[in-house]
């Protein structure tokens, strides 16, 4: 018994917790004292814990928690402040001029398509003249057939 006791010490700490964690939750949730359900999620917590408005701060907050560039972030969320106010609120709400458009060769390069988006389950309509012109609603014709059992 103290072979298992002493590779379970010479292991380096960081694994073994993740190790016995691995063991001891789930025989935790068999046994029943915790409902397996919060080990999956807890969707209060998780789905309404902070509001979308403050996602970029809590995207922030977990690149610090996990070790990444802050600053990287942090940058991207000022830039991404910045072109907002100077793109909406600054022309639409305080009535100032728009310093921010679109160059006009990104225009001529994708230019913006208006319609092709239909109803669920309908074609668009440039495909339903094309089935009309076809005949027959462009249908398959898969024959009588016969019911199972039949011959």
């Amino acid at each position: 018994m103290s072979d298992i006791g002493d590779w379970f010490r010479s292991i380096p700490s960081i694994t073994r917790y993740w190790f016995a964690a691995t063991v001891a939750v789930p025989l935790v949730g068999k046994l029943g004292l915790i409902s397996p359900a919060y080990f999956f999620l807890w969707p209060e917590a998780f789905l309404y814990r902070f509001q979308a408005c403050y996602l970029p701060w809590v995207i922030l907050g977990f690149n610090y928690i996990i070790g990444g560039s802050v600053i990287n972030e942090l940058i991207g969320n000022l830039v991404g402040h910045l072109y907002f106010f100077l793109m909406f609120r600054y022309p639409m709400d305080l009535g100032g001029r728009n310093f921010l458009s679109t160059p006009q060769f990104l225009y001529r390069w994708l230019p913006s398509r208006r319609g092709g988006v239909s109803g669920f389950g309908v074609p668009p309509a440039s495909m339903r003249r094309a089935a009309d012109q076809n005949g027959g609603g462009g249908r398959h014709n898969w024959g009588q057939g016969f019911r199972l059992g039949d011959q």
